[in-house]
């Protein structure tokens, strides 16, 4: 996978040498989603990643911002599991740590990124 995670700092993210300010969403054929909005705010539902789930990733790494502020509702892990992908939640800093391990390590990768708080 050619997607990589250059830097994240608080409201800001560098892939591949371009910055997003906006929640973002990687799809495993590197696609990038900025401008990611959720439902709920701060809490991630199916319908906010059923795009997403349909792309079939074999891992989805969710950032859950820098002080973990969103949740993961139960669906969203239920959703993963029916469909046998491996879903990982972790801060932001940590989870673009994570993704960039991950690419490295499986195919079909995907991640949404909560930036901010």
């Amino acid at each position: 996978m050619g997607t990589r995670i250059n830097a994240y700092e608080f409201g800001r993210m560098t892939i591949n040498g371009k910055t997003f300010s906006t929640d973002l969403i990687i799809y495993p054929d590197e696609r990038i989603q900025a401008d990611w909005w959720r439902r709920q705010g701060h809490e991630l539902v199916p319908e906010d990643i059923e795009t997403l789930l349909e792309t079939a990733p074999s891992r989805l790494i969710v950032g859950t911002g820098a002080n973990e502020r969103m949740s993961v509702s139960g669906d969203v892990m239920t959703r993963c599991r029916e469909r046998g992908i491996g879903i990982e939640v972790l801060p932001t800093h940590d989870a673009a740590k994570r993704f960039n391990e991950a690419a490295e390590e499986v195919p079909a990768v995907a991640a949404c990124f909560h930036l901010t708080c």
